[in-house]
């Protein structure tokens, strides 16, 4: 499933950041303020597991998420502020990274470093803001799925269309939510209108 929001406030600040006079500091701030939002989409039917805790009134039993067996994991370095604006929320939840840069002259993501908890049975959250041709994405499925968790949910800011479905042909057992689904890309591979280099902006490190 690719699930595209409909909310103004998530519309509002995808487009806040697409603004180039931005700091770095108030780009990673929307970037995990966007991705809460989206997690709030993607657990609205969650089921919920009774636990009993100490209140004012005494010992009560209400639900709560599952939280220990949520693993995010975000492909590093635009998806770190995606993941770092989501962990509060989770405190128990575990984390992974993985990263991965483009070639320039193919187009075609490479993987130059991985570090996961145990996956198996876990619901795996991918944090990565743009999704271009999805080869990222993609291969990024592919290698968490061999993992055998019990679901992935991708967390994704803007991306075109023929990227998502291209990500989401690597495994059935995955949902794609996404901010908002740009027009195109032009002929080096870039989303327009899109964000820039995401990783850059959020970290002061382009030229």
């Amino acid at each position: 499933m690719i699930y595209q929001s409909a909310n103004p406030l998530i519309k509002h600040l995808v487009n806040s950041i697409r603004d180039i006079s931005i700091d770095a500091q108030r780009m990673r701030e929307y970037i995990g303020i966007i991705a809460q939002f989206l997690l709030f989409e993607a657990l609205r039917n969650q089921q919920l597991i009774p636990k009993t805790i100490s209140t004012w009134i005494g010992s009560k039993e209400f639900g709560f998420l599952k939280e220990e067996n949520f693993v995010f994991i975000p492909i590093l370095r635009a998806g770190i502020p995606m993941m770092e604006g989501v962990l509060p929320l989770f405190p128990k939840a575990k984390t992974g990274f993985l990263a991965m840069k483009r070639d320039e002259n193919t187009f075609e993501p490479i993987v130059y470093y991985e570090r996961f908890p145990k996956l198996e049975n876990k619901t795996v959250f991918l944090c990565d803001p743009m999704v271009a041709t999805g080869g990222s994405l993609h291969d990024a499925i592919k290698i968490v799925g061999k993992e055998n968790p019990a679901k992935i949910i991708t967390l994704n800011i803007v991306g075109v269309q023929e990227g998502l479905e291209y990500a989401q042909s690597a495994n059935e057992n995955v949902d794609i939510y996404i901010a908002q689904i740009d027009d195109h890309l032009n002929d080096k591979k870039y989303i327009i209108p899109g964000l820039g280099d995401a990783g850059d902006r959020a970290y002061n490190t382009e030229e």
